[in-house]
């Protein structure tokens, strides 16, 4: 595959996993090395980076075998998004990453949908932005809002497939279509993430065949029956996906089309 930059940063694989819900942080560590990512995304909330018995999810993370980003997960306001974002870069700066100023915003609506809040995203997106961050941001299926988020700076839109941690898939290809066509429209490097709603391998090959450049994903692969087994299917649809959209489908046809002549062919 070629190489994905998104921003600043560059990468050879184009999947992003998640590190939470896992049972043990041993498996998260496990799940992250089968899946090939190099990016992997962190919930910056002090309370989400400590297990029961008190130990630090960055310790069981190589950092320098992974890029991590920092996501601003749990909030549910601008201000609050962008004070995150800012605790992120400090956490960074502290493990030695200075000028890591890149953040996954998230800036939901309510608890019980998990879905974005378009005014409030577009706001901290705009403050993060002339704060100097490098934003991917978390939004909707529409099309317009994917937009306007790319006129605000954003380094990537991360149009959902389905609701947070629901295992869907993704539930209105037409509307992703929309909103890659309009997001690389002039412009067919602009980096377009499906995120969210991801249960299994088929929908990160579809989500990839719809011409996404990578796919960010945790619950799926955290809470599968075997988790380090579906982080490889994981790998692999988003290698399958990423040759198919390339390689230039057939059409689809009403009718059967023989495989081999039928010219000639011997009757009786």
């Amino acid at each position: 595959m070629e190489a994905l930059t998104i921003g600043s940063h560059r990468f050879t694989s184009r999947l992003i996993l998640g590190t939470g819900k896992y049972s043990s942080y041993e498996t998260m560590q496990q799940a992250l090395e089968i899946s090939g990512a190099e990016c992997i995304t962190v919930a910056v909330r002090r309370e989400r980076l400590y297990d029961a018995e008190g130990r630090s999810l960055l310790d069981f993370i190589d950092t320098s075998r992974y890029t991590i980003l920092p996501n601003t997960a749990g909030c549910f306001n601008a201000a609050d998004a962008v004070r995150v974002a800012r605790l992120g870069r400090e956490i960074l700066e502290q493990m030695g990453n200075p000028g890591a100023s890149w953040v996954k915003l998230e800036c939901l609506g309510d608890t019980k949908t998990l879905l974005p809040d378009p005014i409030a995203t577009l706001e901290a997106t705009q403050q993060l932005v002339k704060d100097g961050f490098e934003v991917l941001v978390y939004t909707s299926d529409d099309p317009i809002m994917a937009k306007r988020l790319k006129e605000a700076g954003a380094s990537a839109v991360m149009p959902a497939g389905s609701p947070i941690g629901s295992g869907q898939g993704i539930l209105n290809a037409n509307a992703l279509s929309i909103c890659l066509e309009y997001l690389k429209e002039n412009d067919p490097t602009y980096p377009v993430i499906i995120d969210a709603g991801v249960g299994t391998a088929s929908d990160v090959v579809m989500a990839m065949e719809l011409g996404a450049d990578a796919i960010l994903l945790n619950t799926g692969v955290a809470h599968a029956k075997d988790p380090l087994q579906m982080a490889l299917a994981m790998k692999l649809g988003c290698e399958a996906g990423y040759f198919a959209s390339r390689s230039g489908r057939i059409p689809r046809k009403r009718y059967a089309t023989a495989s081999s002549p039928i010219e000639g062919r011997i009757n009786g």
